[in-house]
């Protein structure tokens, strides 16, 4: 699985159109039987859908198609802020395994689109303490138009892959002062 790549146009072989089906089957009887109404598959997320995600990830990562119900599915897990968290960290490590690597055209991630930030390479930042560890603040990135600072290099790089799903970045960037309206 490569959290860092999308693809489209991949061929699909007949053994993974039946893994694909297979799987399609399988996620609509656990929603069955667990009479799930929402986008999980026993009703709340659980340790079920925990072990798919990585098969979403695929699924979604290699432009696959499969049924509506399983593309529902999918995006769940995309939108999840628990997998998008998991997303960034991979994103922030900057490693792209060859393995992974496929020459099929590329596509945009499937998933939501983080809001804009990037590292800087220094302050001030709106923060005297990192909003993770507490630490004081070394490395800055620009997130929602603020400049907010943390303790190490790998906070910075994980909330600049994915700034709104970190509650301790939201909690900066939500209590930025609005302009007054006049």
């Amino acid at each position: 699985m490569n959290l860092n790549r999308a693809y489209r146009n991949v061929p699909v072989s007949p053994e993974l159109r039946n893994d694909l089906r297979r799987i399609e089957h399988m996620w609509d009887y656990a929603q069955t039987i667990c009479l799930s109404e929402g986008p999980w598959l026993c009703g709340t997320y659980s340790i079920a859908d925990a072990f798919y995600a990585p098969v979403a990830a695929r699924i979604a990562g290699y432009g696959l198609s499969v049924s509506a119900t399983a593309r529902a599915y999918v995006a769940a897990h995309l939108r999840d802020p628990a997998f998008r968290r998991w997303r960034a960290m991979a994103l922030s490590g900057g490693h792209i395994l060859p393995w992974y690597e496929r020459g099929y055209p590329r596509s945009n991630w499937p998933g939501p689109v983080p809001s804009p930030a990037r590292a800087l390479p220094d302050g001030p930042s709106v923060n005297a303490a990192c909003p993770f560890t507490g630490r004081p603040v070394t490395e800055f990135a620009e997130i929602e138009g603020m400049i907010i600072g943390f303790s190490e290099i790998s906070n910075r790089d994980k909330a600049v892959a994915d700034p709104d799903v970190w509650p301790q970045v939201l909690a900066l960037t939500k209590s930025k002062p609005q302009p007054s309206q006049h």
